[in-house]
C-alpha cells in the first residue's frame, strides 16, 4: 500500500511504482516531483495528490484551497511544474519508455465542488502541459491528463484501489 496523508492506494497491480517526492530521499534539487509514478503495462502514471478533505486541513486552508481550485495558479504554479519536473527526471533516468498519464486526484469530499469544475480543470491542465510559453512543446511529454475525486478514482483506476484511511 502506498500511502499520502490520509489517502491509501494499492499499487500492488502495478508493474513498478515508487514515491518520487519521498522524504529523506536525495533528488535533485530546485525540481517539483509528483507523489507517486506508477508504471502499467502500456503507460507511465504521474499521480499528483492534493487532499482538502484531510482532517488535519483548517477551514480556511480548505476555502482557500477551493478558491485556487478556480484560478490558473494551481496549474501554472504547482501542476504544471511537477508534470514537467517529474517527466524530466524520469527522462533523465532513462525510465520515459511509455507514454506519461498526468492523474490529479484530489481528496474533495469537504468541499462543495462541481464535476465541471474538475473537468474545466482537466482541460487547463492539458493545455498548460503541452504549452508553458509562447509555442507548444515539440515532444508531448504527457499524452492525456485525468483530474478526479477519490470515487471517481476508483472508477478509473479499479485496477488500483484508493479508499481514506487514518493518517500515518
Amino acid at each position: 500500500m502506498a500511502q499520502e496523508g490520509e489517502i491509501a492506494l494499492d499499487f500492488s497491480s502495478a508493474a513498478n511504482y515508487f514515491k518520487l517526492d519521498e522524504q529523506g530521499v536525495a533528488r535533485p534539487e530546485g525540481m517539483k516531483l509528483v507523489d507517486f509514478v506508477v508504471e502499467d503495462k502500456d503507460r507511465i502514471l504521474l499521480v499528483e495528490i492534493k487532499d482538502a478533505s484531510d482532517v488535519g486541513t483548517a477551514e480556511k486552508d480548505r476555502l482557500a484551497f477551493a478558491r485556487r481550485l478556480q484560478t490558473k495558479q494551481l496549474v501554472n504554479e504547482t501542476l504544471t511544474p511537477k508534470a514537467r519536473d517529474s517527466y524530466c527526471y524520469l527522462h533523465l533516468m532513462e525510465q520515459d519508455k511509455k507514454p506519461c498519464l498526468l492523474v490529479f486526484l484530489l481528496g474533495l469530499e469537504a468541499l462543495n465542488t462541481e464535476p465541471a469544475l474538475l473537468m474545466g480543470l482537466r482541460e487547463q491542465l492539458l493545455r498548460r502541459v503541452r504549452q508553458e510559453s509562447d509555442q507548444p512543446w515539440v515532444r508531448r511529454y504527457v499524452s492525456d491528463c485525468v483530474v478526479v475525486g477519490l470515487d471517481g478514482w476508483n472508477k478509473v483506476f479499479p485496477m488500483y484501489p484508493a479508499a481514506r484511511v487514518a493518517a500515518v
